[in-house]
Parts: C-alpha cells; sequence; structure tokens
C-alpha cells in the first residue's frame, strides 16, 4: 500500500531522501529538484512494480513446472505406460535385427519326450477295418506290414480329496473313575487340511498369483476340495511360518552378492499403504513389504554392511549409497534424458547428445548379450562412451537442478 501523502512537503528539499540514489534513469539532479511527495510515490510506485515482478516470475516457473508434469508420460518419467494420456507420443518401435520369426539356426528343438513303458498306464491297438481302395474287409488282419505308429496321449486324473477320519475315543480310567481321551498324534494336522494342501494353497497364491476368492473355487472345481475363504488364509498363514526360516536365508544370501538391482513399488497391505521392495542377484530375488520407503527401509533389504554395486534408480534414498558402488538405471535415465529433450533449449540440446551415447550403450550391451562381442570388447568399446558422459557432465554442471526420477 502506499502510504499517504504530506502535502505540506511539496518544495524540493536537501534532508532525508535528498541523500538516496535516484532511480534507474534518473539523474540525480532531476532527483534532487523532485518534491519529496513525489520521490515518496516513485519509490512506492517501484516497490509495488517490483513486486508485481517477482509475482510474476514466481507464476512463470509455477507454469512451467506444471507443463513439464502435464507432458510427462512413460517415455520421460517413471509414470507407468498405462497412465499415458491419448496425447502420449506412441512407443518406439523395436530396432529390427535382420532375424526371421521362430527358432533360429542352431536353435535346438523342444520335443516333448516319450514316456518310459513302467509310465503308460493304457495300451490299445488300433487296426484297420476296410481297404478305402477296394474296400475289402480287414477285420482279421492283425499282421503289421511295416513298422507301428504310435501316438502318446497325456490326460489328467480324475482327483479327489483323500480323507482321513480321526476318532479320539474317550474312556474310564479304572483306577481314579477319570474319563481320558486320546490326545491328537503329531502327525495329524491341527485344522481339517493336511500339510500338502496347505503347500498347494500357499503355492497357488504365492507363486501363480491366484486371488484368496479364486482359491477356494479352483480346489472345489479341480479336485473337489470343500475349503471356505477362511480357511485359504489360515492355511496361508500356516505356509508362511513353514518357509520363515528359508525366506531368512534368502535374506543373508542375497545379502553376500558382489552384485544386486533394488527397486520399490507401492503396496496394499489390509487396506494399508506399504511398499514392497525387491533385491534380485543372480542366485535368487528377495521381496520385503515395508512400511516406507526411506533410507531405515533400504538399509533392512540390503544390510548395514553391503559392499556389493547396487543398481537402481535415483529415488532420493540410494543417493546416499557409495558413489564407487551405485550404478545408475539406464533405463530411467533415457527416460530424464527424454524430458530434457521434451524442454527443448539449451537442456534439450544436452539432453539429446545423452540420449544418442545411451543409444550406444544399449547397442553395445545387446551385441554383449547375443554373443557377437565379449566382455573385454564390450569394455573397450564402453570406454570413450564413459569419457564422453563425463565431458558432458562437466559441461553441463550448475545449469540446473531438476531432481528428475
Amino acid at each position: 500500500m502506499i502510504a499517504p501523502f504530506d502535502s505540506s512537503a511539496d518544495a524540493p528539499h536537501t534532508g532525508g531522501m535528498d541523500d538516496e540514489a535516484p532511480p534507474a534513469g534518473i539523474t540525480t539532479d532531476e532527483w534532487a529538484a523532485t518534491p519529496r511527495t513525489v520521490r515518496q510515490f516513485i519509490r512506492a510506485t517501484l516497490t509495488v512494480i517490483e513486486g508485481q515482478q517477482q509475482q510474476i516470475a514466481q507464476l512463470h516457473a509455477h507454469v512451467a513446472n506444471l507443463e513439464v508434469r502435464l507432458n510427462q508420460h512413460s517415455q520421460n518419467s517413471s509414470k507407468p505406460p498405462s497412465s499415458d494420456p491419448p496425447s502420449a507420443p506412441p512407443r518406439p518401435a523395436r530396432v529390427p535385427r535382420g532375424r526371421k520369426a521362430g527358432g533360429q539356426p542352431g536353435h535346438l528343438r523342444h520335443d516333448r519326450p516319450d514316456p518310459d513303458p513302467d509310465q503308460i498306464d493304457h495300451v490299445r491297438d488300433h487296426y484297420p477295418q476296410v481297404c478305402p481302395t477296394c474296400h475289402d474287409s480287414l477285420a482279421d488282419m492283425h499282421r503289421d506290414a511295416c513298422a507301428v505308429r504310435t501316438q502318446y496321449v497325456w490326460e489328467l486324473p480324475v482327483v479327489r480329496p483323500e480323507i482321513s477320519a480321526h476318532h479320539y475315543h474317550t474312556v474310564c480310567c479304572p483306577g481314579c473313575g477319570n474319563l481320558v481321551t486320546a490326545d491328537r498324534p503329531p502327525d495329524v494336522p491341527v485344522g481339517a487340511f493336511g500339510s500338502r494342501t496347505a503347500a498347494a494353497v500357499t503355492i497357488l497364491h504365492g507363486d501363480y498369483h491366484l486371488s484368496d476368492r479364486m482359491l477356494p473355487r479352483l480346489l472345489h472345481d479341480f479336485f473337489g476340495l470343500p475349503i471356505s475363504l477362511g480357511s485359504v488364509v489360515a492355511l496361508q498363514q500356516t505356509g508362511s511360518a513353514a518357509l520363515a526360516p528359508i525366506y531368512d536365508a534368502i535374506h543373508l544370501a542375497v545379502q553376500q552378492q558382489d552384485r544386486c538391482n533394488i527397486d520399490e513399488t507401492s503396496w496394499k497391505e489390509a487396506g494399508k499403504r506399504r511398499w514392497l521392495w525387491t533385491m534380485v542377484t543372480a542366485i535368487a530375488t528377495f521381496f520385503s513389504v515395508a512400511t516406507s520407503r526411506n533410507g531405515p527401509a533400504l538399509r533392512h533389504l540390503v544390510g548395514e554392511t553391503y559392499s556389493g554395486i547396487v543398481g537402481s534408480d535415483r529415488h532420493r534414498p540410494y543417493l546416499k549409497l557409495v558413489a564407487g558402488r551405485h550404478q545408475l538405471c539406464w533405463s530411467h535415465l533415457n527416460r530424464n534424458f527424454q524430458a530434457l529433450v521434451d524442454r527443448g533449449g539449451g537442456l534439450g540440446i544436452w539432453g539429446t547428445d545423452f540420449l544418442a551415447l545411451s543409444h550406444l550403450v544399449f547397442r553395445l550391451w545387446h551385441l554383449f548379450r547375443e554373443g557377437t562381442i565379449d566382455r573385454p570388447t564390450l569394455q573397450a568399446a564402453l570406454a570413450p562412451i564413459q569419457a564422453a558422459v563425463h565431458r558432458l557432465l562437466s559441461q553441463g554442471a550448475g545449469r540446473c537442478s531438476l531432481g528428475l526420477r
């Protein structure tokens, strides 16, 4: 707000604001000759204009950030492809590698092996009945004229539950007259279902990803097993308790590997938001559900003393890993580079250069995976690309801090 004017101070004077430097574009003599109230008005007006300019600059920056967020899609951010708007560019087609579809030359056929004779349950011999040429009867001709053609047919057996009845008898003690009922033997389960049923429920839910409500239907339709939703959940808990020592052993094994890939994603557990963490190694993959996606959850996953190489995206907790043992995911970097390209300007040129180098890295990696080049050749070819990346990083240092992930 502009302060009220002092009408008694119209004449120029040399005190107070006279000593202040004049605004840009006004000479010192012109400023000294300006009445005090006018100078006061000019100062207040310039203050208001400066504040408005700051607000406009903030709004411009806010609009620019909103436009960047609005233009995000699966190719320039971590958003999944299922969230792409209709305006998103089509996903790039795979680069043809000059190979025909189907099995490649030298590819071994995957034929179904013939069963062993002791595995065959039924044998049926089929003989022709009528000659298709002269229509003579062949019903009595059971002598083979050439090798017998054999067709093996695999069929699922008719499965019905195996039901055991355990009768717990109660007798009267002749010594004291007390009624004594037999105890449950250790090999008899507590509930109505045995260990094989518990194992089937556990693997169908955990490995084959059948829902809790679908499991009772499948067990009833295929095996005639009457089981409720509550029993399915209880058997899963039984299976989880039995697998706990194996789960801990896998966790310890992956923490002892020299390299791993780590990621996390949102998860629901009992209606509450959780985070599913995964640690992928050459020998095993470990999953863990945590209440957060921060540093403590990461340290629980990899351990406090992990000394291997960690591959990940640029989520904040990962940035605290030792730089020399932290490999950034190139697929995530590609999306970041594409986001820079989409921004245009100097950052767009910078992102284009990075994107070109990234395409070279992936091309070399595919050649290595196909067996066209060996690992020493791969490492030698990556050396100049690594140097080019360092040059681009040094050129772009201090340009901006986008915080892209």
